[in-house]
């Protein structure tokens, strides 16, 4: 099963949009774990997050800085987080990786083969040689950074460039029109911020089929409902709506995982209320 069709499958099932973003920062775990060593509190509570938000989500997003941080001892505990991921939910690893020739392709190899993931997020900046490792993964899903959520994407997204035929665009269409034509495996994606839905309106009218990330809901302060409306494909399907801190830190208890889930059923909720018009 190729990534689109293992997202779509997810979707289905959970009947759900909604990505958790696993991006552990033990200062914020709750005070039970905070006597535990650093590795078996940030396994327990990611393995805790994912079994009580499991049922309300179409993906997992592992952020892989979270887990670099840790030091030598950290990619082992980022195994054993992706293990504790149902088979039948896609990991979508969180690495914005982008650079040249046997770089490029031991990042892919990483990301693919070592650790097992289902899609990656690059960064296109350095141009097709260095995304084209990835790409060669056809059942993997690559997403593309295009247009983000953070307040100095301006300093360069929006810069007008020239694209196709010489028509001056912004730089973040001129790459949606560029991974459009990468997209030769349909394992192509793009990553748009919930804080910008009429780039994110215009970016689904250019790219109809494609599936795009949506990160930016929640402590970045993204319109949930308006980043539905307009990152979802003709079939109200294919946007994927992420959020992490707002789900992961929703509880300061005991019951921490129990509030997780609640707030990720809400949310899931009130996405699928504002897909049921389109």
């Amino acid at each position: 099963m190729n990534f689109l069709d293992k997202l779509l499958a997810a979707s289905h099932q959970q009947n759900s949009l909604l990505c958790v973003g696993l991006d552990p920062e033990p200062e914020r775990f709750p005070v039970l774990l905070q006597d535990m060593p650093v590795a078996r509190a940030v396994i327990h509570f990611c393995r805790s997050i994912i079994e009580a938000t499991a049922p309300y989500v179409c993906a997992f997003k592992p952020n892989m800085a979270f887990f670099e941080v840790l030091g030598p001892e950290g990619m082992y505990i980022f195994q054993e987080v992706l293990q504790a991921i149902p088979k039948h939910i896609p990991i979508i690893a969180d690495a914005k990786r982008g650079d040249l020739g046997n770089t490029a392709r031991n990042y892919a190899k990483t990301v693919f083969d070592v650790y097992g993931c289902d899609a990656v997020t690059i960064n296109p900046f350095l141009g097709y040689d260095s995304v084209a490792p990835f790409l060669a993964y056809e059942k993997k899903g690559v997403f593309f950074l295009c247009r983000t959520s953070n307040p100095s994407a301006r300093d360069f997204q929006d810069l007008m460039v020239f694209g196709e035929k010489g028509r001056m665009r912004p730089l973040y269409e001129v790459i949606a029109q560029r991974v459009q034509s990468w997209n030769k495996a349909g394992n192509c994606g793009l990553v748009v911020g919930a804080t910008c839905p009429q780039e994110l309106s215009t970016i689904r009218s250019m790219c109809p089929d494609m599936p795009i990330l949506i990160p930016g809901v929640g402590a970045q302060g993204g319109n949930l409902e308006a980043s539905v409306v307009a990152g979802v494909d003709a079939s109200g399907e294919k946007a994927i709506i992420a959020v992490s801190r707002a789900i992961l830190y929703a509880g300061e208890g005991q019951d921490y995982a129990v509030s997780a889930a609640n707030e990720a059923w809400a949310l899931r909720n009130r996405i699928n209320e504002a897909r049921k018009g389109i």
